[in-house]
Parts: structure tokens; C-alpha cells; sequence
């Protein structure tokens, strides 16, 4: 426990740097929601129905675009082959990066999204829907989109690959992060439902994700 922590906090730490990569990903999702309504106009209804789709597009966009630094730094500076060698289980290991990751990318965008909620015409009860399904849906994205970075991080245009890979398994949290958050808005669903399998997304893939990861950093650096 004391390596995972050791290594959780090493991973924040180089994250919140500058050009670590967190400040890119929550700048991008500024900017994504900022330049929004400009682009759909004044018309407040249709923007406030637009609201959870954009706020989640621009969460799934940024953590998508910081996730090629889970693993790549590691293995450009020698890190991820000591990881792979210690005593501490490589799945254990991916787990506690992809903690650090959400921590330092993903919790932020949640953090701004009250405030990023306003620019989108969304109400108080409106806008804590997003959070809660932000809350629950990005661990999913990070941990399902950490075996990409896994795959990647070894091939050649591995970027590339790894948008191939993750966005495709990153549809089914899109779809019930919004549903949630729309049937607070116009209904007619419950919350409830859409939440609850969110979550479920996020608990399935916090148990597959480490172990598909490990195994792909084991195939890929043999």
C-alpha cells in the first residue's frame, strides 16, 4: 500500500506540473463549453436542452485527449519497465495510475462543471445531475480508456490507435451520462435508472480495465 500511494502521489504531482497534461485537459473543456453557445445562439431553450450532451462531450473530448500520457512518459523515461519488474502487482499498479489520472484530470472537470453550467443556461438542479453523472461516469472513461493507453504505448501512431480503441467503448457512458442528466431536464425517464447502470459501467470497468491493461503492458514490452 505504501508503493501504490508512493506511486499515486508521484503521478499527481506530474500531472499538475506545468505541461503535465491535467492543466490541457481541463483548459480543453473550457474552451469546448465557452465556445458552445456561440456557436448554437441565442436561443436559451435549446441551449439549456443541450447542456448535459455538451458538458459530457467536452468531459469524454478532454479525458480522451490527456490519456496518451497514462503510460507514455513512463516508458519513454525507463518508469514503466521498474514498475513492471516490482514486487507491487502490475494490475495493482495500473489501478493506482488510473486513480491519479482521474484525480488530476478527471476530478477538475467535474469541479468546473457548476460553474460551466451557468454559460449553458442550465438551473441549480440541472446542473448537480450533470455533476453527479460526471461523478460517476468518468472513472469509467479513464479506466476503460486506460487500455488503450496500455495497447498504445509500445506501437508506432499509437495516439491514433488508442482513439480508434477507446472511443467506441466510451459510447455506452456517453449515451447514459446524458440520458441521466436530460431526464432531470425533459424526462421522460427517471434518474435513477440510467444512473445506476452508469455506475454499474464504472464498477465493471474499474475491475476489467486494470487487468486488460496489465496484460497488454506485459505482451507489449516483452
Amino acid at each position: 500500500m505504501t508503493a501504490l500511494s508512493a506511486l499515486i502521489r508521484r503521478d499527481i504531482r506530474i500531472a499538475l506540473r506545468v505541461g503535465g497534461g491535467a492543466l490541457i485537459g481541463v483548459l480543453f473543456f473550457l474552451t469546448v463549453v465557452v465556445l458552445m453557445p456561440f456557436a448554437v445562439g441565442p436561443d436559451l431553450a435549446l441551449l439549456s436542452r443541450l447542456g448535459p450532451a455538451i458538458l459530457w462531450l467536452g468531459a469524454l473530448l478532454a479525458s480522451l485527449l490527456t490519456l496518451d500520457r497514462l503510460f507514455m512518459a513512463d516508458h519513454e523515461d525507463g518508469s514503466l519497465d521498474l514498475i513492471t519488474m516490482s514486487r507491487t502487482p502490475l494490475e495493482l499498479a495500473c489501478a493506482a495510475k488510473a486513480l491519479a489520472h482521474w484525480l488530476a484530470a478527471g476530478l477538475p472537470l467535474i469541479v468546473a462543471t457548476p460553474v460551466l453550467g451557468l454559460l449553458l443556461n442550465l438551473d441549480m438542479v440541472a446542473t448537480v445531475a450533470v455533476a453527479l453523472t460526471l461523478l460517476a461516469g468518468t472513472p469509467a472513461l479513464t479506466f476503460t480508456g486506460m487500455i488503450g493507453a496500455a495497447l498504445a504505448v509500445t506501437l508506432h501512431r499509437g495516439g491514433l490507435l488508442m482513439a480508434v480503441l477507446v472511443l467506441p467503448l466510451s459510447i455506452p457512458v456517453l449515451i447514459f451520462g446524458v440520458a441521466a442528466s436530460q431526464a432531470v431536464i425533459v424526462g421522460p425517464m427517471t434518474f435513477g435508472a440510467p444512473f445506476s447502470i452508469l455506475c454499474a459501467l464504472s464498477l465493471i470497468s474499474l475491475v476489467i480495465g486494470p487487468f486488460a491493461a496489465a496484460a497488454s503492458l506485459r505482451h507489449g514490452l516483452d
